[in-house]
C-alpha cells in the first residue's frame, strides 16, 4: 500500500474506504470486506450516522486477528454543532464510543461553519453561528488539546480554502496535518494543493469519482458525469482499467490521499487495484485540461436567507462556484 508520511513519522495509506452515504446494513460488510482485501484506512464522520456499525466491523476484524489497531488508520470528523470549546472533546468521545476505539489517527473539523448545539437541518439563520462569534481559532485550540490528551494522533480540517488555512496557520500551535476537500479532474484545486504542499499539509480527495450517488437534493440539472467523461474513458480503455481506477490513480499521482466510497465488494477490490496503475505524462496532461471548477458538493446547504454564510465567504472566492460556467 502506498503511503504518505506525517511529521512524526506516522504513515497514512493513500487509499481509504469512504463511508459517506454508506447505508446502515451495508457499511458493516463494506468495512469488513475492505479490510480483508487490504484496505487499512477508513474515513468516517459522526454526521454520516453509521459509525456504530463501522465500529462493530472494526472490533470484529481486530478480535479475529485480521488486522491490528496499529495497522489501521481511522479518520473521523467534528460536526458543526460541536465547535464550542466545551463541546469538542465530547464530540470526539461520542465518535470513539461508536467506533469502539481508544483513539483516532486523524480528527478533522468537518466544515468551517458553526451551528448551535443540537441544531440540524433544515437550517435557519437562528441556528447558525457566525465565525466572528465562534472563530475557527477558538475551536482549533480545543482540538489541539485532544492531541495532548492522546485521543487523536493528528488533527486537521476539511473544506478549507487557502485563506482559511493561512489564517489558521497564523494562530495554531499544532498546524493542521490534513485538509480534506472535494477534488477530482473537474475540480483540481491546483492552487490549494500547492499551498498545502508548501506548508506541509497533506490533502485528501473526497468525492473523487464525482459522487453520482449523493442525494438528489445536492444535485444540479444536467450535471456532468465524471465517470463517463470521454477523456477518462479513453485513458481507462488504453490501460485496460475502469474509469474509477484512473480517477483514483490520478489523485494518488498528484500526491493526495483518496477515499472512494463503495459498498460493492467487486468495486471495493477494483478501487484498491488502482495502486498497480501508472498514468503517463500524456495521461496526466490530458486530465489537466478537464478542469471546470465544478463542485458536486457546493456547500449551498449552509446558505440561508440573512444567514452568516454565503458561497463566496465559504469558499473565499469572488465568484461563487455555483455561479461559474461549466
Amino acid at each position: 500500500m502506498s503511503t504518505l508520511q506525517h511529521h512524526n513519522g506516522d504513515t497514512m495509506p493513500m487509499i481509504g474506504l469512504g463511508t459517506w452515504k454508506s447505508a446502515p446494513g451495508e457499511v458493516y460488510e463494506a468495512v469488513k470486506t475492505a479490510i480483508r482485501l487490504g484496505y487499512r484506512h477508513i474515513d468516517c464522520a459522526l454526521i454520516y450516522g453509521n459509525e456504530a456499525e463501522i465500529g462493530r466491523a472494526l472490533t470484529e476484524c481486530l478480535q479475529s486477528g485480521v488486522v491490528t489497531r496499529e495497522e489501521l488508520w481511522i479518520t473521523s470528523k467534528l460536526w458543526n454543532d460541536s465547535h464550542a470549546p466545551a463541546d469538542v472533546q465530547s464530540g470526539l468521545e461520542q465518535t470513539l464510543a461508536a467506533l469502539q476505539l481508544d483513539y483516532l489517527d486523524l480528527y478533522l473539523m468537518h466544515w468551517p461553519v458553526a451551528i448551535k448545539k443540537g441544531e440540524g437541518f433544515p437550517l435557519t439563520k437562528e441556528k447558525l453561528v457566525a465565525l466572528e462569534v465562534l472563530p475557527i481559532a477558538t475551536t482549533w485550540q480545543a482540538m489541539e488539546a485532544l492531541v495532548q490528551q492522546g485521543l487523536t494522533r493528528h488533527i486537521g480540517v476539511s473544506n478549507f480554502s487557502v485563506h482559511k488555512l493561512r489564517s489558521l496557520l497564523a494562530t495554531a500551535n499544532i498546524p493542521p496535518a490534513m485538509n480534506q476537500v472535494e477534488l477530482h479532474p473537474y475540480l483540481q484545486q491546483t492552487e490549494l494543493l500547492k499551498f498545502a504542499q508548501d506548508h506541509d499539509i497533506l490533502m485528501t480527495a473526497y468525492s473523487p469519482l464525482g459522487s453520482a450517488d449523493r442525494p438528489s437534493s445536492l444535485k444540479g440539472q444536467d450535471e456532468p458525469i465524471l465517470l463517463e467523461d470521454p477523456t477518462i474513458v479513453e485513458i481507462a480503455t488504453h490501460h485496460k482499467a475502469t474509469p474509477a481506477q484512473i480517477l483514483i490513480r490520478w489523485a494518488m499521482q498528484r500526491g493526495t490521499v483518496v477515499i472512494p466510497k463503495s459498498v460493492n465488494p467487486a468495486r471495493i477490490e477494483q478501487n484498491l487495484a488502482a495502486v498497480n496503475l501508472t498514468l503517463t505524462t500524456e495521461d496526466m496532461n490530458a486530465i489537466a485540461t478537464l478542469e471546470r471548477h465544478r463542485r458536486y458538493v457546493d456547500g449551498s446547504f449552509w446558505v440561508v436567507e440573512d444567514g452568516p454564510y454565503t458561497l463566496a465567504n465559504l469558499w473565499d472566492e469572488s465568484s461563487p462556484p455555483a455561479m461559474r460556467p461549466i
